[in-house]
């Protein structure tokens, strides 16, 4: 069994990462963190809730030395505030043992907090390019100390129509910079980012093994009539312990709530009309199995990452396969299982056809059979979502993960993204 001290983590992480008992490296960072760890640039694909945020992490607390107030040595680069908030969190417990500190950066909340943390000095930012920005034209951060730079979520950031402003800020940071790109796809404008700003780098990729594939979610395509959708979701999230809706509008994701709520089902909605403390309310909500559903629009298809959600809804279909692959990614994580259900109204026929075909799945819908979830749906082992376990921070098949049996029904299973002391400051 490869462990973190094999790969060359220092002893103070390795020893803080056995304290929360992930023990084993996943097949990312057993990749990625080597060639980080000896400076190289790494372009790393994975799908969401791989392991990625370790696998720049402790290169990054490894590498990044004390920065001046004002001039982080080191740069996260995320879509969205949920991303950055577990992000950071993550990396604030991993820089722990070196005495670095993490803060982050984003909009909607106040800037003059995040300016007073960094005139006290941050060693890492996690930001959102917005806000970053913002920081950089009032003079209160500067980049030209960056020594490595994560780009994580590369191609959300792309569809979100974030690149320009994130090239725009790799060109502040210094050219001999060290780089590392996390993304989901590789493909279009992410690979321009990858010739532009990174030097030969490593390439690694998380491929599914026969293996892997009982870790799976299975994948249900069913049609529903108008009439019934909200019975309908609410008869499948009662089966659930926990499960995200996902809605196409803010207002969809609002009625969805009140409805399940109508029907005997808690939830809470999270969407962008809502504030960072209401998001942050309604994410603490369903991590702790105060309400059983979290209803959102696509802002949380990415900035959510909640291991033990036993499902996902589709309420309304995604734009298209990346936001498929997106939302599908919120449950069936660090080793679980998870189902995946997606709604067919009689109008969406032609479109959800087409969205099988770019996933290269089998275009078929059946009606909807509850009698399929049962008792074999996958559950948190009684535990609300999001409350760690022993098995929770190691891969599936280690001590304390959990594989419910997988439903009898035929399902649809996709061959493609799912299938050291403290250094004195300069």
């Amino acid at each position: 069994m490869t462990s973190f001290a094999d790969l060359g983590v220092p002893a103070a992480v390795a020893r803080s990462l056995h304290a929360r008992r992930i023990e084993e490296p996943f097949p990312i960072q057993v990749d990625a963190i080597p060639p980080a760890l000896k400076g190289r640039d790494v372009c790393g694909k994975a799908p969401t809730g791989s392991g990625k945020t370790i696998a720049f992490g402790i290169p990054m607390v490894t590498r990044c030395p004390a920065a001046a107030p004002g001039q982080p040595t080191g740069l996260v680069l995320v879509p969205t505030r949920e991303l950055a908030e577990q992000v950071a969190s993550e990396l604030a417990l991993l820089a722990a043992p070196i005495g670095l500190q993490v803060d982050r950066f984003y909009g909607g909340v106040s800037i003059e907090r995040q300016i007073s943390a960094l005139r006290r000095g941050v060693d890492i930012a996690v930001a959102c390019p917005g806000r970053l920005r913002d920081l950089i034209d009032r003079g209160e951060v500067r980049l030209d100390a960056a020594e490595l730079v994560v780009v994580d979520e590369a191609d959300r950031m792309a569809d979100m129509g974030f690149l320009p402003e994130v090239r725009a800020i790799l060109d502040d940071t210094p050219t001999d910079r060290q780089t590392l790109l996390f993304s989901a796809t590789l493909d279009g404008d992410v690979d321009v980012l990858i010739k532009h700003y990174q030097r030969n780098p490593a390439r690694v990729e998380v491929r599914q093994s026969r293996h892997d594939q009982a870790a799976d979610a299975v994948h249900y395509f069913w049609n529903v009539s108008h009439d019934r959708k909200f019975d309908d979701v609410a008869d499948i999230v009662k089966r659930l312990s926990s499960a995200v809706v996902f809605c196409r509008t803010r207002h969809g994701a609002d009625r969805v709530a009140e409805q399940l709520a109508k029907r005997g089902v808690t939830s809470v909605a999270l969407h962008g009309d809502k504030s960072q403390n209401q998001r942050e309310r309604a994410l603490a909500r369903f991590r702790n199995g105060s309400v059983r559903a979290l209803v959102a629009t696509d802002v949380a298809a990415r900035g959510i990452h909640i291991d033990g959600v036993a499902g996902v809804v589709q309420f309304d279909l995604p734009a298209d396969h990346k936001d498929y692959t997106h939302r599908a990614g919120r449950t069936a994580r660090a080793g679980a299982t998870g189902v995946v259900i997606t709604f067919i109204t009689p109008e969406k026929h032609k479109i959800a056809a087409q969205l099988q075909r770019d996933l290269k799945m089998p275009v078929a819908a059946d009606e909807v059979t509850l009698s399929r979830l049962g008792h074999e749906i996958p559950i948190a082992d009684g535990r609300p979502a999001g409350v760690a376990g022993p098995g929770d921070q190691t891969p599936a098949g280690r001590t304390g993960s959990k594989r419910p049996k997988r439903p009898t029904a035929a399902p649809v299973t996709p061959s493609s993204p799912y299938n050291a002391a403290r250094r004195k400051r300069r």
